[in-house]
């Protein structure tokens, strides 16, 4: 590919890397503070301005703490020895990402844009082979590993701190606990927030490291730095997406899906906080809207702890398994393609 192509295809991946960051944090990112929204701890407005500023940091702070997930998702595809057609291909696997990241926007479903992500890619690098000795199976086995941890274990968790913080306080006057709870809760969905930020911000920037050597003609076999640039514009872009679109994601997850208590959201809270912690500090790429979802269902399948629309979490059940399949379909169909 002449010069002129390369800088064409450069500028083709900075658009979507950035619009793909975007809905990220548009999309996925509400999740975090959808409990302190539930419990009514927070207006969504405040809500909304804590889930960026914990977003933010979160990000950049897990970058220069620990970069394994982001090293993870860097080598999770091999998409040959052709850098200008590995290009074309890992471009066709963020444009997939964007189109599910609207379909799911419009309808107020919150997928993992991760997943998405992480299916578009793969997808892509099949068509890009035509073999499916594309895709690195000991980094996607981490992958499924943290689809598992980051659902079940997420909501028997919040259960379990739930019905030990009820347990443990039973004797104590509800409404003042309750009021005490309203207060921590607002400490709990920081750290959801800030969490959300050290997780997902570490896909989109092994993502950039991926383009930006393939642009270069490196190899991935390089030494992995996350340049201060790239760490910088990735948080960045996302606080903007959670600031301008999360109020419709907010309303289906904190809302309508479960009525949670005070003491509820903070069980919730701390139940995906630590699944989240556990899994950024071993390189296992999880998704926040799952981990958070799952604990906020668990709290809710507690005779005391609200409750769940089973319709709203059928829908979403149905969009969480849709993902990988579709993203990918899409990833490789526009791959193929634009060989």
């Amino acid at each position: 590919m002449h010069f002129y192509g390369v800088m064409a295809m450069a500028l083709i991946f900075t658009i979507l890397i950035l619009s793909v960051i975007f809905v990220n944090g548009w999309t996925d990112a509400p999740n975090a503070i959808s409990t302190c929204i539930s419990t009514r701890s927070l207006s969504p407005k405040a809500a909304l301005s804590l889930a960026a500023v914990c977003n933010f940091s979160g990000s950049v702070a897990m970058a220069f703490i620990n970069s394994k997930v982001a090293q993870t998702i860097f080598n999770i595809v091999d998409f040959g020895s052709d850098n200008d057609a590995a290009l074309s291909a890992l471009c066709a696997g963020m444009f997939a990402v964007v189109i599910w990241a609207l379909i799911a926007w419009r309808f107020g479903i919150p997928t993992s844009e991760s997943h998405a992500l992480v299916s578009g890619i793969t997808g892509a690098a099949i068509a890009s082979n035509m073999s499916f000795t594309a895709i690195n199976l000991s980094e996607w086995k981490l992958i499924i590993f943290g689809l598992i941890f980051s659902t079940l274990p997420s909501a028997l968790l919040a259960r379990l701190i739930y019905s030990t913080m009820i347990r443990l306080l039973g004797d104590f006057d509800r409404r003042r606990i309750m009021k005490h709870f309203m207060r921590t809760q607002r400490f709990s969905a920081a750290s959801s927030a800030f969490l959300h930020g050290a997780q997902d911000s570490q896909k989109f920037m092994g993502i950039f490291m991926l383009g930006f050597h393939l642009i270069n003609n490196k190899t991935t076999g390089d030494t992995f730095e996350i340049p201060t640039v790239i760490i910088f514009i990735c948080a960045s872009v996302m606080t903007l997406g959670t600031l301008i679109g999360g109020g419709r994601i907010i309303k289906k997850v904190g809302m309508d899906m479960v009525s949670l208590d005070a003491a509820g959201g903070t069980a919730a809270d701390m139940a995906s906080s630590s699944v989240l912690t556990v899994c950024s500090f071993l390189g296992i790429p999880v998704s926040t809207t799952h981990s958070k979802a799952c604990a906020m269902m668990g709290v809710g399948t507690q005779e005391m702890g609200g409750g769940t629309d089973k319709k709203i979490v059928s829908q979403m059940v149905v969009a969480w398994l849709l993902t990988f399949p579709i993203c990918a379909l899409i990833g490789f169909l526009l791959a193929f393609f634009t060989r």
